[in-house]
């Protein structure tokens, strides 16, 4: 079988969908907080994914997308027995991983995914895993009960309360915080202004946190220059010096200023393509927005 061919997928919610690639070499390599780069199509964008999970034995791994954009749409009608365009990776550091003492996961959204390799690794290393889960509703929220397998406990928010706490993220954190004698560390990984108010209140209640960046990134090696982030009022690439930082040190509005830097080309790029689709009543696939 060639890398890249999708083995399984399934839907986990409205537009999230987890798939399972065969990808042996990486499988094999890859730590936790690591990310591929996929491209669909040979002119296609390239999507830098974290790995939810591996199996070596299997040559595996688990790829978790949200559809959003043009891209992940095009990736969302590829079938089992598909194949991506290239896969490249393991990209990034990998997390640093001790025994803490007490920590707390806090997954956000699809946000889960690239947290559950890390909460896993912090478990087996010995650590007391707190987990906060949260989402605006219930169907957004993802890999609840793969979570529960690797921590001490789960606190499950939602926004509007059709599932566990009514409440957001920093509620969470107060919460599973304000309960226990003393939180050593805290990982959160979700969008980037749910990242900005979780460090805010983590920095307020003396805790050190690690989030997960996902800027605009192209080549993934450092050579571009695109995933640039300010930490500490240094400049670093996320490709290579991340994805992970010190929350406290992570300038976020600049991070979402520069999401947002081409989101009238990605809402023209979207457009374009599902007015393909209509006109061929085909998936799309291969073509290019």
């Amino acid at each position: 079988m060639e890398p890249g061919r999708i083995v399984s997928k399934k839907p986990l919610g409205p537009d999230v969908t987890m798939y399972w690639v065969f990808a042996p070499d990486i499988a094999r390599r890859r730590k936790p907080g690591q990310f591929v780069i996929v491209r669909i199509a040979g002119q296609g964008e390239r999507i830098p994914l974290t790995i939810a999970d591996a199996d070596p034995e299997a040559g595996t791994l688990s790829l978790v997308v949200q559809s959003v954009g043009k891209s992940t749409r095009q990736m969302a009608m590829l079938e089992e027995g598909s194949s991506l365009q290239d896969i490249a990776g393991p990209l990034g550091t990998p997390t640093h991983i001790e025994r803490f003492g007490t920590v707390i996961c806090c997954g956000g959204g699809i946000g889960t995914a690239p947290l559950h390799p890390i909460t896993q690794a912090l478990h087996e290393a010995g650590n007391r895993v707190l987990t906060v889960l949260c989402a605006r509703t219930a169907g957004l929220l993802v890999m609840v009960e793969e979570m529960g397998k690797v921590s001490d406990e789960v606190l499950v928010m939602t926004d509007d309360g059709s599932r566990g706490t009514k409440g957001l993220a920093t509620d969470g954190i107060r919460i599973v915080a304000g309960r226990v004698p003393a939180v050593d560390h805290a990982f959160v990984i979700g969008p980037p202004v749910m990242m900005k108010f979780a460090s805010a209140v983590t920095r307020e209640l003396g805790i050190p946190t690690t989030v997960s960046l996902n800027p605009i990134m192209i080549d993934g090696t450092g050579m571009c220059g695109c995933c640039r982030v300010t930490v500490g009022g240094r400049t670093r690439f996320a490709c290579v010096d991340g994805p992970e930082f010190d929350g406290h040190q992570v300038d976020f509005d600049e991070l979402m200023r520069r999401l947002s830097a081409y989101r009238d080309q990605e809402r023209s790029a979207m457009e374009h393509f599902e007015g393909g689709c209509m006109l061929t009543g085909s998936g799309g696939h291969g073509s290019e927005g």
